[in-house]
Order: structure tokens, then C-alpha cells, then sequence
């Protein structure tokens, strides 16, 4: 059985942005979906870079071969991305998400950093198989908020991961094996966060075409608002031989990495007329020639008109700049917390915490890091206090070295109540031993016969002096042998 892919892509503005952030490529082999964010042209631009970066993979590759192709792609977009900030820093705060799927034969690597899902359809099971690298997704995996709440938090779209070139890529990269009659979804937000989960299920499960599929879920994401940009691959895997539809040979390129613009929706629904009266440029997705390094524009789109149809009003769009500048702020603040660290109280023990001391809205903006097995009553108090303010933040290393000294001072500070303790019992004992020694033969000096020979000696003192503690060494039962003197 040799398997393939039959596919279809579809990118659209949605109903409330002026542009295009989204970019996807659909191939052969490989499937990918990019969210962009940093307000006009930045968003747009790091969404196709990253989809650059990845459509040279597709190609014939060893299975064992496919997660590291990926993250080197991935390393690579991300390095383009900086370069692109040090060269221009206006752009600086832009960056994308990036879902990804690579196949070779039954096996298919995916590689995903952001919150773009993939979703997979499997002998009637439908679920998602990607993990949301946002706030609220770490708060729901913490407990401390319900999945209904994350719906409808006002930081649901804070991302905790994404490729902006300023911090190290680091992508979920995982191997799945794939069998004919799957079915993939790889999508943006624009599409997951409007359209409810049963509902996707009931369109991939019922619609067998993957063109009508794609249409579909685009029309149902603009009747419930088209707040944000919508981009989709639904893709079948099938048996080549036997399929009774050929497995698709084209690669497309969709959204902003076609350079073009939007497709209309092609239904005559009500959405779908309301959505055609608020369309600008039209947005094609276009056929990718990987012989030729300029992509084809597919001869049944018609070229764009040379000025749009219908223009937003500047209030509109100063509201929309607003937003966008006030989303990337936050994102910008939240990235530069995550990059914080400082050593803080757990509960009774000392850890490293990921973050800054704080809250926002009544969310914190930190979490423990590192745990560690200090007790924090057992730590010199002239480090308690501070530990208990938390040490000022900064980076991992400074973090790991003052945890390192912390350690050090408290686990000297153990092994001298140990020698204490150990001094304290050999004393008593001591003392014990004489007192007896002392009621027996009345004398604490060695016992001699009437021909002086030793029959008795008493008993041995301890060596040494008394062992001392630092005086900001606490003195806990633990530490001093649960009333042990000191």
C-alpha cells in the first residue's frame, strides 16, 4: 500500500482585519499553517518566512529524517527573523506561529509553536493533537481555570511560545504513524477559536471532499464573526492505488505567502453574501512551481482590481492599530517576564520561579521554574529574607547560581549542626560513663593495685573542641537533632 495525500487550503481576512497575516503552504508531503502577529506588514512577513523556510522540504525524505529537517527549518526562519529586527527595529514585536506536518510514507512528524492546532479524524475519533503554547492553556493545565473560562479570558490570545527571532525556537516535535482514511485539520485561531471543536468533527466527518470541507469551515468561522484571519488545510490520507480520486500533485501556497489577495467564498449564503460586500483585494491561493522560483498565479483567478472596493473608516482603523499595538505590548511584556527568573519561597521550600513576582488581573505572572528540597525554616537567615521577598529577577544562570549558593550555605549549616550534634552526644555519653566510672571506684582517675598496675582507666573524653555554628545558622529540630543543644 503506498500512501498519499488529497488536499485543500483556503485563507480568508475574515470580517474585522484589514490585512492578511495568515500564510499556508499544501504539498505532497508536506502540510503548514502560520499565524503572523506584529500589525501589517510584520505579521504578514514573519508568517511567510516561516512558510519559506519549510517548502523545501517537500520532498522525497527518509522517515528518520523528518523531525530534524523540521527543526532545522524551524531554526532557520527564526534566525531570518532576527536578522530582519537587527536590520530594521521598527518591526521588532513581530512573529508567528507555525503548525507543521512532514510525511514519508505512513509516517508524518509535526512540528507546532503557537496556538494554530492540528486536529486529526481517525476511525471515527476526533481529536486534537497539538498543545496550545498560550497563558491561558498553562493555566488550564495548573487547574486554575475551567475550559469554558480559557473560552472567554481576556488574555486568551497571549502566546507563551512563538517564532519572533528575538528568544530560541523551541517547537513540539513529535512522529505519528498514518493510515489511509485519516483525515487531517491544520488550522489558525481564526477558525479554532469561533468554530466549536463538535462542530469541526461534524463537518470532517460528513463532508468527504476536502475543497467543499475547507469552504465550509471558512463560511462557518464568518458567520460566527470573522473576528481574525482564517486559514485551513483539510488533507486525506489515501491508498494511491485504490483511492477513487487521485491524490493531489500540486502544491499550493495560501494567505500572505502567496503575495496576493483574498478568495471570496463561493456560497450563496447569507454570511457568505454579507462577506462578499466587505471584501478588498481578492486573495487566491496560488500553484507553487518548484521548478521555477516565482510561484504561478492559477489561470482561473482573475488579477485584482487596481483599487479596492470599499475602505474602512479611519475611527475603524485606528481602533484596529490600537488593538493591535496594545496585543503586541502585552505579548511583548509577557515575553520579557518569561525570560525572568529569580529564586522565591514554594510553599515551605525554596525553588526557582519562571517570571516576575506579580499579578495581572489577577494572574500571576510566574510559576515555579525548578523545585528543590531546601526547607526554607532551614536556610541562613540572611538569606531568608530575602528569598521570602523574592531575590530581585534576572537571568537563568544568576538564578541557578544564587540557588547554588543558597544551597551551599544551608547544607554547611546542616553538616555543622551534624558535628554539634554528634560532639553533644559523645559529651553526654561521656559524662554518663565518668559519673558511673566515678560512683564505682569513687575516684575519676585510673585504679591501680597494690602492685600499681592499671586494673581500671576511665573514660575517654571527646577529641577536639566543642564544634561551632554560624550564628544565622536556624536552629530547627531537624538541624539540632529535635532538641539537641547547640
Amino acid at each position: 500500500m503506498t500512501l498519499a495525500l488529497r488536499y485543500a487550503v483556503r485563507s480568508d481576512v475574515g470580517l474585522l482585519r484589514e490585512g492578511n497575516e495568515d500564510s499556508a503552504y499544501a504539498g505532497p508531503r508536506l502540510l503548514a499553517v502560520a499565524d503572523g502577529m506584529g500589525g501589517h506588514a510584520a505579521g504578514e512577513v514573519a508568517s511567510a518566512v516561516a512558510i519559506s523556510a519549510l517548502t523545501g522540504l517537500d520532498g522525497d525524505m527518509p522517515a528518520n529524517e523528518l523531525q530534524l529537517a523540521l527543526a532545522e527549518a524551524v531554526t532557520r526562519a527564526n534566525r531570518t527573523l532576527h536578522d530582519m529586527v537587527v536590520a530594521d527595529p521598527s518591526i521588532q514585536g513581530m512573529g508567528t506561529t507555525l503548525t507543521a506536518m512532514l510525511w514519508s510514507g505512513s509516517n508524518v512528524a509535526l512540528c507546532h509553536i503557537g496556538d494554530s492546532r492540528a486536529y486529526v479524524l481517525s476511525g471515527g475519533e476526533f481529536r486534537q493533537i497539538t498543545h496550545d503554547h498560550t497563558l491561558v492553556q498553562s493555566l488550564v493545565d495548573d487547574g486554575r481555570i475551567s475550559l469554558d473560562e480559557a473560552a472567554t479570558h481576556p488574555q486568551r490570545s497571549l502566546l507563551l511560545r512563538a517564532l519572533d527571532g528575538t528568544s530560541e525556537a523551541e517547537p513540539d516535535l513529535s512522529v505519528y504513524e498514518a493510515k489511509a482514511g485519516d483525515r487531517f485539520l491544520l488550522c489558525s485561531d481564526g477558525l479554532s477559536s469561533v468554530v466549536s471543536e463538535e462542530t469541526l468533527h461534524r463537518i470532517l466527518a460528513t463532508v468527504p471532499d476536502p475543497e467543499d470541507a475547507v469552504l465550509q469551515l471558512v463560511e462557518l468561522a464568518i458567520k460566527g464573526g470573522g473576528p481574525d484571519n482564517i486559514t485551513c488545510i483539510v488533507a486525506d490520507v489515501v491508498d494511491s492505488a485504490s483511492a477513487l480520486r487521485p491524490p493531489t500533485q500540486i502544491s499550493v501556497l495560501a494567505g500572505a505567502a502567496s503575495n496576493g489577495g483574498r478568495p471570496t467564498l463561493r456560497t450563496n449564503s447569507p454570511a457568505g453574501r454579507a462577506h462578499a460586500l466587505s471584501q478588498t483585494t481578492p486573495q487566491a491561493a496560488i500553484v507553487v512551481d518548484h521548478d521555477d522560483p516565482s510561484p504561478l498565479r492559477s489561470r482561473t483567478e482573475p488579477e485584482p482590481p487596481a483599487h479596492p472596493r470599499r475602505r474602512w473608516p479611519i475611527v475603524t482603523s485606528v481602533l484596529v492599530l490600537l488593538v493591535v499595538v496594545i496585543i503586541g505590548g502585552a505579548y511583548a511584556a509577557w515575553r520579557y517576564t518569561q525570560d525572568q527568573y529569580y529564586v522565591g519561597a514554594d510553599g515551605s521550600k525554596v525553588a526557582i520561579f519562571q517570571g516576575v513576582n506579580g499579578t495581572v488581573a489577577g494572574v500571576r505572572l510566574s510559576h515555579v521554574y525548578q523545585h528543590t528540597d531546601i526547607p526554607l525554616a532551614a536556610v541562613p537567615t540572611t538569606y531568608q529574607a530575602s528569598i521570602r521577598a523574592t531575590t530581585s529577577p534576572g537571568n537563568l544562570s544568576s538564578a541557578r547560581t544564587t540557588l547554588e549558593n543558597i544551597r551551599k550555605a544551608y547544607q554547611t549549616c546542616q553538616s555543622d549542626f551534624a558535628a554539634l550534634n554528634k560532639w553533644n552526644g559523645e559529651e553526654t555519653a561521656y559524662k554518663k560513663k565518668l559519673a558511673a566510672y566515678q560512683k564505682k571506684y569513687k575516684t575519676t582517675k585510673a585504679v591501680r593495685n597494690s602492685r600499681g598496675k592499671i586494673t581500671a582507666h576511665p573514660p575517654t573524653p571527646p577529641t577536639g573542641s566543642q564544634p561551632q555554628v554560624p550564628s544565622d545558622c536556624p536552629a530547627t529540630d531537624q538541624a539540632t537533632g529535635a532538641g539537641g543543644g547547640s
